[in-house]
């Protein structure tokens, strides 16, 4: 190359022609050598190809960047434009280029690269190093730096974003794990920015400007994120220092939104600066943290941070040109980085997993031994209820034998007793096969609800009376049976045999203690629902209290329990001439059967 020089373009954009040509040296921002200025710069590299050393073959460029836009002439041939030459500008700055130059427009002496670059005030405009020489070594050149500059931004842009993905599926399914959810918070906001500075068109912004700040904004959300997943994975209760996080990003976010332009290059500064400040901080206090902590997840990450720090400290140091040129490693360690930090969420997640497996199998054999407890204590509670089942049946049978066989051997002593001459064969068999007919009953239909009820009142009673007659009649007792000719409603089957086995009941007791000369016997449907039977005789009656105190009248007990047990109502009342037994009884009235 024999020299470099750069002047700004006509007011069309055209190349200068009277405008004082300057020597500048590449990398150049014109905006130091004309401040404020934006619009187009020509840069003029005269270059010669037989040089001392050179070897013969054909010539290849290789340009690293134009800030913003441009296009590219050889001896006045064109060979290269970006599509967006006017705002919203394309966007060149990242993006390295290689051409093979045709042997049919150079010439065999003195070259002229003409660039044309259309740049804004505020962004740093100007060009990058422009490299000639051999085309295969130009070629090689460009590859390395399109590896360094693009490449391994795409890697970084692909890692982040499917991470980020997978975390925010982990956060949606558990919402309690917040840290998943800031990562994928952090993540989103990284692959928006590293996104912007991969991309040469100018799409979705209306101005080149407008951009620039997005692409801060986002950095200043992905910082804030940043330290909220740190803190949420150290565990860290910071709520004042959170709240004074989110003041400080809304500021940010406020003066990058609404700088006027001409100040925008400090706004922009100031936002790249600050969040630089919030990350770095956030870095250095996270490792105090794990310092403290001792945990080995928090020395890992803590491990990470330092390095970022590392990193983050010479690319700004280089950005701000503080120190020489020379490489950037943030696209290298960024996805280093990143896949560490990744490893371990994954170790965290994995830990969680398996402690929730430990919880499941203790909780399975929680349930497990409820369970063989469970059905220890129902096994015992079984045997009870057998038990009980037994003792209730043994007092039921008590009862039906106390009230059905129990009344009819007080009936046959009570004729024994009372008959003028001694009884003959015939007649003991005939009371042997009573007391028979009684037993059969009593274990045919002692409790059963198959028991088929009467059609009508007297058809129930029919048995009933033709029993206590005949004995009535022998010792000389008058009895009177008062019957419905219907059933209103008719009673259970159950209630049935409790009113069957009450009367057998209270005649026995009649017969046996009330010396008693008339005896009456009444039953009565007042109402569709209740049934009264009533039994009233003239004898010397008893002390009711007292016989309930005592507790030694088996037949008042089973009479009561019987009434009880069929939703019904037993009362008794007694004086000198005049004893009374009521049973009231509830009935429900049957459904009709569909056909």
């Amino acid at each position: 190359m024999l020299s470099i020089a750069a002047a700004q373009g006509a007011a069309d954009g055209s190349r200068p022609d009277a405008s004082p040509w300057l020597p500048v040296t590449l990398p150049d921002d014109w905006a130091k050598r004309w401040p404020d200025y934006s619009g187009t710069v020509w840069y003029r590299i005269d270059w010669q190809r037989q040089c001392p050393g050179a070897q013969a073959g054909p010539v290849g460029l290789t340009l690293e960047s134009v800030v913003m836009a441009g296009e590219i002439f050889i001896n006045d041939e064109l060979i290269w434009r970006d599509p967006h030459l006017t705002e919203p500008l394309s966007r060149s700055w990242n993006m390295p280029r290689y051409w093979r130059l045709p042997e049919a427009l150079l010439h065999d002496g003195v070259n002229t690269l003409w660039v044309r670059v259309v740049g804004l005030w505020q962004q740093t405009p100007g060009m990058g190093p422009v490299h000639l020489g051999g085309s295969r070594a130009m070629q090689a050149l460009q590859e390395d730096l399109w590896w360094t500059n693009r490449t391994l931004y795409v890697l970084n842009l692909i890692v982040s974003g499917v991470l980020g993905a997978l975390f925010f599926c982990i956060w949606i399914v558990r919402r309690e794990q917040t840290t998943y959810g800031w990562y994928a918070l952090m993540a989103l906001f990284w692959v928006l920015f590293v996104a912007n500075v991969l991309a040469t068109d100018p799409w979705p912004f209306a101005s080149t400007l407008m951009a620039a700040r997005a692409n801060a904004m986002a950095l200043v959300l992905y910082a804030a994120c940043f330290c909220l997943f740190i803190w949420r994975f150290g565990e860290q209760s910071l709520p004042r220092t959170e709240r004074a996080l989110w003041i400080v990003s809304a500021a940010m976010l406020a003066m990058l939104a609404f700088t006027p332009d001409a100040a925008l290059p400090h706004a922009l500064s100031a936002g790249v600066l600050g969040s630089a400040a919030i990350f770095l901080g956030n870095c250095l206090q996270f490792s105090w943290h794990a310092w403290r902590t001792r945990q080995p997840e928090h020395g890992m990450l803590a491990a990470c941070l330092l390095i970022i720090f590392a990193v983050s400290i010479h690319d700004l140091l280089l950005m701000m040109k503080l120190i020489g040129p020379g490489p950037t490693y943030t696209s290298v360690s960024s996805i280093v980085v990143t896949l560490f930090m990744s490893a371990i969420l994954g170790m965290r997640h994995a830990r969680n997993v398996r402690r929730i497996e430990r919880f499941n199998h203790e909780l399975a054999d929680g349930i497990a031994q409820a369970r063989t407890e469970l059905a220890d204590t129902l096994e015992r509670e079984h045997a009870l209820a057998m038990s009980n089942t037994r003792l209730q049946e043994r007092l039921q049978i008590a009862h039906d034998l106390h009230d059905g066989l129990g009344g009819s051997l007080v009936r046959m002593m009570a004729m024994v007793e009372q008959a003028k001459a001694p009884l003959q064969g015939q007649q003991f068999l005939s009371m042997l096969k009573l007391l028979r007919d009684d037993l059969r009953q009593t274990i045919d239909s002692g409790s059963s609800a198959d028991v088929k009820v009467p059609a009508t009142p007297l058809e129930w009673a029919a048995p009933l009376r033709h029993r206590f007659v005949q004995l009535f009649d022998e010792l000389d007792l008058a009895s009177s049976w008062q019957f419905p000719p219907q059933w209103v409603t008719p009673p259970t089957p159950l209630q049935c045999l409790a009113l069957t086995r009450l009367v057998e009941e209270a005649l026995t007791n009649v017969v046996k203690h009330s010396r008693a000369r008339r005896v009456q016997l009444q039953l009565l449907q007042p109402a569709p629902g209740e049934l009264r039977l009533r039994i009233e005789d003239n004898g010397a009656g008893f002390d009711v209290a007292a016989v309930r105190q005592a507790g030694v009248s088996v037949g008042m007990r089973s009479m009561h329990a019987r009434i009880a047990r069929v939703n019904g109502m037993l009362e008794v009342s007694s004086a000198p001439g005049q004893t009374v037994l009521t049973a009231v009884l509830q009935i429900r009235p049957v459904a009709p059967q569909s056909v």
